[in-house]
Parts: structure tokens; sequence; C-alpha cells
């Protein structure tokens, strides 16, 4: 089984207007082609014409069972009825986590700002997702994505369940200390890589990525995600083939780990 915890149905070609429908055909598309069970898809801290809000995301997946939602938060712009929208839909299981886009948006991951969304993942046993390491856009200011922030808000709420995307890359062997010290830190390599896989890139974060399960031991911390459609799934399978891993440890990143975590029904798929 496969379960991509990291897609999008962003339209990040903006020179275009791409539907929502457009963009959900095109990732359910892409899942059948590379045998991918279930994905997770993650809504943007902004809403445009290019990004669909967490209700819109909501709405057109209704239905599939092979989809779920995690809601993205913008620091900057939430308000009241945004944390009632999210809290209705925790309550009625229509969500399966929330993302924050630190980088993306001025602020570390413990700030006090966000003590209510946390407050709220706890409450209703969800991750929260933080956007680590380098960003797509240019503009992003890398001293918040840092995945050392992670530690602070690990500590100060060790009942919830917290995922740090993309392994913190650059920075992974910082990512492995957090997730090794934090039993309530988990890690997804989405993300990596813009398309495909280049073979020396490939054998690089070959090599991180094995270093870091020898760290951090057995890896029931790890998930697999993909960043589609920044990063090709078909690339990323054949990365995932390539690790030195023995097969129980590659069930547990591929699918086993996020079912548990975002408590996904496998039995349904």
């Amino acid at each position: 089984m496969i379960i991509d915890v990291h897609t999008h149905i962003n339209n990040y070609h903006e020179d275009k207007v791409t539907s929502l429908e457009s963009s959900l055909n095109l990732l359910m598309e892409t899942m059948n082609e590379n045998k991918v069970d279930y994905s997770l898809v993650l809504s943007s801290y902004k809403v445009n014409q290019h990004r669909p809000s967490t209700k819109q995301v909501v709405e057109s997946i209704a239905g599939k069972k092979n989809l779920g939602v995690v809601a993205g938060i913008s620091y900057l712009n939430y308000n009241h009825r945004d944390i009632r929208e999210i809290g209705e839909y925790l309550e009625q299981g229509l969500i399966k986590g929330l993302k924050f886009y630190p980088g993306y948006e001025p602020f570390y991951p413990n700030d006090s700002r966000l003590i209510v969304w946390h407050e709220m993942a706890v409450e209703y046993d969800v991750p929260v997702m933080f956007h680590s390491g380098d960003t797509y856009a240019p503009t992003g200011r890398v001293k918040y994505s840092h995945p050392l922030h992670i530690d602070d808000l690990a500590v100060d709420f060790p009942d919830l369940k917290i995922v740090i995307c993309h392994v913190g890359n650059p920075w992974i062997k910082d990512c492995m200390e957090v997730v090794y010290k934090n039993k309530n830190v988990y890690a997804d390599i989405s993300g990596l890589v813009l398309g495909d896989f280049s073979e020396k890139f490939e054998r690089y974060i070959k090599n991180e990525i094995e270093e870091m399960i020898t760290f951090a031991g057995n890896p029931n911390y790890l998930l697999y995600g993909t960043d589609w459609p920044i990063s090709n799934m078909k690339s990323y399978l054949k990365f995932m083939d390539q690790l030195d891993l023995n097969q129980d440890k590659k069930e547990l990143i591929l699918w086993e780990n996020a079912a548990k975590l975002f408590n996904i029904d496998t039995d349904k798929l």
C-alpha cells in the first residue's frame, strides 16, 4: 500500500488559470498511474484563483475515499471565522490535520498566536504539519523554517503530534536530532526535488535519508510524501525503491506510519 501525505491541488503555473476540478482529476489520474492508494491534499496559507480554500478542497473531495484534507492555516490572516470553520470540520472528521507555513510567513512554530490551533489539534487528535527547510519562492525567509525551531514546540506541547515537512532539507541532520529527541515529532520526505530526481542528487539524498534512519532508529517517525505536483510521483517511488532498507521498514514509511498518525481507515481502500 502507498499513502502520500503531502500533495496539493494548487496551480503553480500562474500564467494561466486551471480549474479546481482539472487539478483534482489530474491528481487522481497520477495516483492511479502510480498505484498510490491514498493521498492527503494540503490547502495553502493563502487563497486566490490558483490556490483553493480549505472549504473548496473539502467540498471537492467529498465522497472520494482515497483522499483526505489537511487544512492550511495562515499565521498572519486567520480570524475567528476560520477557527470556527476548521473546528467544525475537525468535529465532523472532514480534515485530517493542520498545516502551517513558517518561512513563507514570518513566524516561529512556538509563536503564541498559534496556541489556539495547537490546542485544537490536541483535542481532536490530529497532527500539525510545518513547512521546514528551503522555500519554493525566493521571497521566503528561511530563518523561520529551520527544523530546530520545532524542538521548542515539541517540548511545550508533548501531546501534540508534529510533522516536519521535507525533513527540514537542507538541514536534515538537525531534523534527525529533533525527531530522535522528541517522540511526538515525525518527518515527511516530500518536496526534495523540483520535478524528477537526477541521478547525482538521488545518490546524495538517499545517503542522507539512510543516515537519518541509522541515527534516529527504526523509522516509525518517517512518512512518505511527494509534494506533487511540484515533485514527480513516479520519480519519488523510484527513489523509495533505491533506499537500502528491508521491506518492513519501507512499509512503515510508505503507509503504516501515516495510517496510524492520520487515522486513515485502510480497510476502506
